[in-house]
């Protein structure tokens, strides 16, 4: 059996939806926190156990006769975060897991920018230390991001974001959730850490151009200071550990952190992957 972490998420029910093309309902278990809110993947005949991430027994009890578990990482960030993808690791291996698939980050690491990359790095550790068979998806930024990234920019082009020239390798989410039923279903991806990312990377000033040619808006990029954009999320009155989280996120892309580019996606998947053009003409 396969049981999946993170169920009720986007990233979670794409791949549900791949799998049922791949094996049985009654092979997929979907972890959650509210079996209410998966009624509709029990209505099509999946499992449905319910965990908390704070809650190792009922994490255990989420994974009985799993061979398999696709752990999606948590929305939570900092200690919160560590504690919760350890408790899932732990529980897995406590259950006797044969092999975890982690959705991580492209570049996780105790040092970076990003913030939810250092909780990444902890948790890839924390697995690779488990003695369980891994396979890791390092997946890059969402193309479905970029029009939370670019905002009012959908209606009048222009873009204001603090990313100076930093270039992101966007991917498609569908086609992550593609590769990893793939990989959940099938043999030889054992203790194998994989760059999922899209052909190429872009900045926003590339995304502007891309709004002029594709949308045929008069687009334009502005590198707006972090201070400035920290002032624009206070408005919307977040809580500051929110606000460090998404500023972490635009000083990741300044550094690179999404630039890293790999055909490995296409391998998984045997077929081209969705690109950015394409997403763009859509939205």
């Amino acid at each position: 059996m396969i049981a999946i972490t993170g169920a009720n998420g986007n990233l979670g029910k794409a791949t549900i939806s791949f799998l049922l093309k791949k094996t049985a309902p009654a092979n997929i278990v979907a972890v959650v926190r509210d079996a209410a809110k998966a009624q509709d993947l029990a209505d099509a005949g999946i499992q449905v156990r319910v965990a908390d991430y704070n809650d190792p027994a009922s994490l255990r009890k989420a994974f009985e006769n799993a061979d398999k578990v696709l752990q999606i990482s948590t929305a939570s960030y900092g200690e919160p975060a560590m504690r919760e993808e350890g408790n899932v690791v732990q529980a897995a291996k406590d259950q006797g897991v044969k092999h975890i698939v982690y959705t991580s980050t492209l570049t996780p690491g105790e040092d970076v920018h990003f913030l939810a990359a250092r909780t990444c790095n902890n948790t890839e550790r924390a697995i690779k230390a488990s003695g369980m068979d891994y396979t890791i998806f390092r997946n890059s930024m969402y193309l479905e991001t970029i029009p939370l990234f670019i905002g009012s920019a959908m209606e009048d082009g222009q873009v204001y974001y603090p990313a100076g020239a930093g270039k992101v390798s966007f991917v498609f989410r569908p086609d992550i959730a593609e590769a990893l039923a793939n990989v959940l279903t099938s043999e030889g991806h054992q203790n194998n850490v994989y760059n999922i990312t899209g052909s190429e990377a872009y900045s926003f000033g590339d995304i502007a151009d891309l709004l002029r040619s594709e949308k045929a808006m008069d687009a334009a990029y502005f590198d707006i200071p972090a201070d400035a954009y920290r002032a624009e999320l206070v408005k919307f009155e977040m809580p500051e550990s929110e606000i460090d989280f998404y500023l972490s996120m635009a000083h990741s892309i300044k550094a690179a952190e999404f630039s890293r580019t790999d055909d490995m996606l296409e391998r998984l998947l045997e077929r081209p992957r969705l690109g950015i053009r394409e997403f763009i003409r859509s939205i």
